[in-house]
């Protein structure tokens, strides 16, 4: 099952590097340096989850003793998180102290 695996890696790893060239030149009006950090990291984390899944089924692949690779689940749980919690703060409407009424 050696093949499946690397075809199934090279799939997310392509699809990883289509997600880099589209994020790249996507376009953010960011009205703070918070605002463009936030971007930046929510972009980073939709892009390495794909270089994340890629990676997971590269291991288990090419590793000896793929139990020991056990711990790797967690890298794309803490990037999905990151970009569920990037994507929230974007969300929010930006605080002019104004209230629509």
């Amino acid at each position: 099952m050696i093949v499946a695996e690397i075809v199934v890696a090279s799939v997310f790893l392509a699809l990883g590097v289509r997600s880099l060239l589209r994020w790249i030149d996507t376009e953010f009006a960011a009205e703070s340096t918070f605002e463009q950090i936030l971007f930046a990291l929510h972009a980073a984390a939709r892009v390495g989850l794909w270089f994340a899944f890629g990676g997971f089924f590269l291991g288990y692949a090419l590793l000896d003793e793929p139990q020991g690779f056990g711990w790797y689940f967690l890298v794309p749980i803490a990037l999905a998180a990151l970009q569920l919690l990037t994507g929230a703060l974007l969300s929010r409407s930006p605080s002019s102290g104004a209230e629509d009424g």
